[in-house]
C-alpha cells in the first residue's frame, strides 16, 4: 500500500497543503510560505531519507519541537514513513522537563526550529541517547546540524525500505497536569471505519479549509491537521497564537473548521466589537470544542460572533481518543454535556465498590472501549493497566448521563476535593464562578485544612479595570453552589498557568499549600 500522503500527492498535487502566513511580530518581517500537497510529499520523503541515512530505524523515537510550521508538519510525515515513533515535545516547557521527556521518550533524534536550538544544547548533557540534533530555520546551536542543506542532497522519491515500515506509531506525552508526564503509545492513522464514521458525524468536506488554533504538539489541534490533510484540506498554520492574527486568517483563507480549547476562543470573542467586525467569520462551518471544558458562558459568546450552526464540542484525552460528540443542535439545550458516544465507542460507568452504573444521573468513573484508544504507556505499563477493567480504559474522569443517554464530565477522579467526608467537584464551582461577569478566569483545587481534610481554595483572574475583592466572589458563590461548595479562601493571580492544549496546572497551583506534607489529598 502507499503511504497516505503519496495518494494524496498523487491526485491533489498542486492544491495547498499548508500555508504558514505569519504577521510582522518580534522584530520579524512577515512572510508567507505556501506547500502544495506534491511539496509536502516531496519534503516529507527527502526528511525521511536524511532521517534513514542517519541509521534511524523502525521503531526509533524522534522527537519533533517547534511553533506550527511546514517542517513540523513534514517530520510528522517522515517518521510515518519510515516507520518510526514520532514524539512531538511541548516547546514551553522548562529544560528540567525537557530533559526529563526526551530522556524518558529514548529518542535517537531530535529535529528543531532554529528557535529552539539552545534549549537542545542546555539539556544534552542529560539526554545520552540522542545521537543528533537537527536545526531547521535558522542557525544551530554548538554540536547540532543544521537541516536544510543535507536535504538538497536527498531524493524527493518515497524512501526505500531495508525492512518493512509496521504499524506507523505516535507518543504524545500527557498534560502532566497531576504528575510526572507520560507517553501515551497508539496508532497515528487508527481504526479507519470508526474515523470515518466521526468524520462524517461533523459533516468534513474535502474543500474545508483548517487552520490550527493551538500548538501542534497536542494530540487535538495535531490530530485535527491529519483528519484536515487526510480528507485533502488545506491547513492554515497560525506560528503563534495571537487573537486578531486568527481573524485575519480565518477571514483571508476563507477558513470552515478548527479544533480549539476554551482560552484561545475566549481571547478571540473578547476582542473589542468595533474590531471583531472588521473581520468576516461566516465561513467557519465546523469548530470542534474540546481539551478543556467550554463552559456555556463561553458557548453563548461564542454564537454570538460566529453562525449558529457551527458549533461541535468533543469529549476525548490523547488517551483514549474522542470519546463523546455533542451536535450543534444541542449546544444551548444540553448545557454541561459533552454529548452521545461517538461513533464505534461504547463507555460504562463504574462507581467506587466496581460496579457498572445502570440508571441516568448517578455518578460514576468513566471508562471507554474503542478501537482508536491508546497502546499503553511507555516505561509505565503498570499505570496502563492500573487504569483498566477488562478490555474497558479510564482517565479518572467522573461523570453521569441523563435519562436522554447524554454524557456529563464532573470532574477528573484525581482532582476531587473530599471536605468532611463530603465529595467536591472543582468543574462545578468553576462553572459556577466563570459566569461573575467580572471574572476572566478561575481554577478550584483543594488545600489541607486541620478540621475538614480539604478545603476549597479559587483562584481568580478578575477583568482589567474592575474592582473585584474576596467578600463580593464570596457573596456571588453562595448564590450559586450550596454552602459546602463555597471556596473557604480566594487568591488572585494575573494568569492561571495552562498546558498548550488548555487544561489547568493544577499541580503547579496546589504544590505551595501542600509544601513539606507527604499527602497531598
Amino acid at each position: 500500500m502507499n503511504d497516505v500522503l503519496t495518494d494524496l500527492a498523487a491526485r491533489l498535487g498542486q492544491k495547498i497543503a499548508l500555508v504558514d502566513d505569519r504577521p510582522a511580530m518580534d522584530g520579524r518581517p512577515a512572510r508567507i510560505v505556501k506547500w502544495t500537497f506534491a511539496e509536502l510529499e516531496a519534503n516529507a520523503n527527502r526528511l525521511a531519507r536524511l532521517l534513514i541515512e542517519r541509521g534511524v530505524k523502525p521503531k526509533d523515537r524522534i522527537v519533533s519541537c517547534g511553533q506550527n510550521s511546514c517542517w513540523i508538519v513534514a517530520m510528522s510525515n517522515a517518521v510515518r514513513k519510515i516507520g518510526a515513533v514520532g514524539v512531538p515535545l511541548n516547546y514551553r516547557l522548562t529544560p528540567e522537563e525537557a530533559t526529563y521527556v526526551v530522556d524518558n521518550s529514548d529518542a535517537v533524534v531530535v529535529f528543531a526550529d532554529a528557535e529552539f536550538a539552545n534549549l537542545f544544547a542546555t539539556i544534552a548533557t542529560g539526554t545520552p541517547q540522542v545521537r543528533e540534533t537537527l536545526i531547521f530555520d535558522g542557525p544551530p546551536a554548538q554540536g547540532q546540524t543544521r537541516v536544510e542543506p543535507l536535504l538538497e542532497k536527498q531524493s524527493a522519491a518515497p524512501p526505500e525500505l531495508k525492512e518493512p515500515a509496521g504499524e506507523p506509531m505516535t507518543m504524545i506525552y500527557t498534560s502532566g497536569t497531576t504528575g510526572k508526564p507520560k507517553g501515551a503509545v497508539r496508532s497515528s492513522l487508527g481504526n479507519p471505519q470508526q474515523s470515518a464514521a466521526l468524520w462524517a458525524e461533523i459533516g468534513y468536506l474535502e474543500d474545508d479549509v483548517y487552520i490550527t488554533t493551538g500548538p501542534l504538539y497536542h494530540s487535538g489541534p495535531g490530530g485535527f491537521l491529519a483528519i484536515a490533510h487526510r480528507l485533502g484540506n488545506t491547513a492554515v498554520l497560525q506560528h503563534k497564537f495571537d487573537e486578531e492574527d486568527w481573524l485575519r486568517l480565518v477571514q483571508t483563507y476563507r477558513v470552515t473548521t478548527t479544533f480549539a480549547a476554551p482560552t484561545p476562543i475566549r481571547r478571540i470573542c473578547q476582542v473589542p466589537e468595533e474590531t471583531f467586525r472588521r473581520y468576516d467569520v461566516s465561513s467557519m462551518a465546523r469548530m470542534v470544542a474540546n481539551a478543556a471544558p467550554w463552559s456555556y458562558a463561553l458557548k453563548k459568546l461564542y454564537l454570538s460572533r460566529f453562525p449558529t450552526n457551527s458549533l461541535f464540542e468533543v469529549y476525548g484525552s490523547t488517551e483514549l481518543g474522542v470519546n463523546t460528540l455533542l451536535r450543534p443542535e444541542h449546544q444551548l439545550s444540553k448545557p454541561g454535556s459533552c454529548g452521545k458516544p461517538a461513533p464505534g465507542v461504547e463507555i460504562r460507568l463504574f462507581d467506587d465498590s466496581g460496579k457498572a452504573v445502570i440508571a441516568p444521573n448517578v455518578e460514576g468513573e468513566l471508562y471507554v472501549r474503542s478501537a482508536n484508544m491508546f497502546s499503553t504507556y511507555h516505561k509505565a505499563h503498570d499505570k496502563f493497566m492500573a487504569e483498566r477493567r477488562d478490555d474497558w480504559q479510564t482517565v479518572g474522569d467522573i461523570a453521569y448521563y441523563d435519562e436522554e443517554g447524554f454524557y456529563y464530565i464532573c470532574d477528573r477522579k484525581k482532582d476531587m476535593i473530599i471536605s468532611g467526608g463530603v465529595n467536591i467537584y472543582p468543574a462545578e464551582i468553576e462553572a459556577a464562578l466563570e459566569h461573575h461577569p467580572d471574572i476572566n478566569d478561575v481554577a478550584v483545587f483543594g488545600i489541607p485544612d486541620e478540621e475538614w481534610g480539604e478545603a476549597v481554595h479559587a483562584i481568580v483572574v478578575a477583568r482589567r479595570g474592575v474592582n473585584l475583592t474576596k467578600d463580593k466572589i464570596m457573596a456571588y458563590a453562595r448564590e450559586h453552589l450550596a454552602g459546602y461548595k463555597v471556596p473557604r479562601s480566594i487568591s488572585f493571580l494575573d494568569e492561571i498557568p495552562r498546558t498548550g492544549s488548555g487544561k489547568i496546572l493544577k499541580r503547579e497551583l496546589r504544590k505551595p499549600f501542600w509544601e513539606g506534607r507527604k499527602s497531598r489529598v
